[in-house]
């Protein structure tokens, strides 16, 4: 690594989550777990519906690319952390800075993703009528462009903002993956900028999107309130409640994690307020939005039993 006005630091350490050989080796069993339930059933869901006409809808397709997101995750983060609970884990200079952009980018186009599936439940049970030329595929393509592009935006823009830094002293970064709270801390040059642009970022991409979010969710509760029937207001609660629970989990943790008042160290509680966004939430989420579709699992027995 070239000195000057990068780093003198050409390696940095990731801490692991706690010193206990036995709690080690049960963390390591848990997320492997994790790693292989997030691989497993988010390639099952879109394979499922890559091959299933009848999922060929708006939903299924903004469902793909959270799969998608949680692959890119998963992928990004947790062999770093299996590797942590087995070894002293090393990470280069260039090796966390794309690790990084990498998180960063599937975190903020996963946020904008959210608000992109609640506008598409919006549509679908408050204009039903409307649903179908509202939401077309160009629609669709538009608004999942917008979400990749913007969420890539926001990372370089971050990332490239830890350019410039010196790290020149430290280089145990007391967390579990790059983190950009995290990394900032081992800095031997002011990082009031990153600081300010990483809180403003996160105020956009969490504060506004959980509002857009939650203000989309009023007005489909009250659409659902009117509807008479009761399987029709159980139908419509069911593929909205999923999705509710897991943004919900997904908003607080991350809002927590970039809006902390003091961007010190992450202390043990840190870590641990993480996990449900790096590692729970890709491995729940095809659970969470299949389990109780039976759309979904009647193609699924289909294209099983057709192999």
């Amino acid at each position: 690594m070239a000195s000057g006005n990068q780093s003198a630091i050409t390696m940095f350490i990731l801490q692991s989550f706690i010193d206990d050989p036995w709690i080690q080796n049960v963390l390591f069993c848990l997320f492997f777990a994790l790693f292989v339930a997030a691989i497993a059933g988010n390639g099952l869901i879109i394979t499922v519906i890559h091959s299933s006409a009848n999922l060929h809808t708006p939903m299924y397709f903004f469902l793909v690319n959270l799969s998608l997101m949680d692959v890119i995750c998963t992928v990004t983060v947790l062999p770093k952390v299996l590797q942590s609970l087995v070894a002293e884990n090393a990470i280069s200079y260039g090796g966390c800075l794309t690790q990084m952009f990498i998180f960063t980018w599937v975190l903020g186009s996963e946020l904008l993703l959210f608000s992109a599936m609640a506008y598409d439940r919006y549509l679908a049970i408050c204009r039903p009528l409307h649903y179908g030329t509202l939401m077309s595929g160009r629609v669709c393509m538009a608004l999942a462009t917008f979400v990749w592009f913007i969420g890539a935006l926001n990372s370089l823009v971050l990332t490239c903002l830890v350019l410039p830094l010196s790290f020149c002293g430290p280089n145990l970064i007391t967390h579990f993956f790059c983190e950009i709270p995290s990394v900032l801390t081992l800095s031997c040059s002011p990082t009031f900028t990153n600081d300010i642009m990483t809180v403003v970022a996160d105020m956009f991409l969490t504060g506004l999107n959980f509002l857009l979010t939650m203000t989309s969710y009023v007005f489909i509760i009250a659409s659902i309130l009117r509807i008479r029937s009761a399987e029709g207001k159980k139908r419509a609660f069911s593929t909205c409640s999923a999705h509710l629970v897991v943004v919900t989990l997904y908003y607080s943790t991350a809002l927590y994690t970039y809006v902390r008042p003091a961007l010190g160290n992450a202390g043990l509680l840190d870590k641990f307020i993480a996990i449900p966004y790096t590692t729970v939430t890709p491995s729940l989420n095809p659970l969470i939005y299949t389990l109780r579709n039976k759309e979904f699992k009647t193609s699924f027995k289909r294209l099983l039993f057709a192999h």
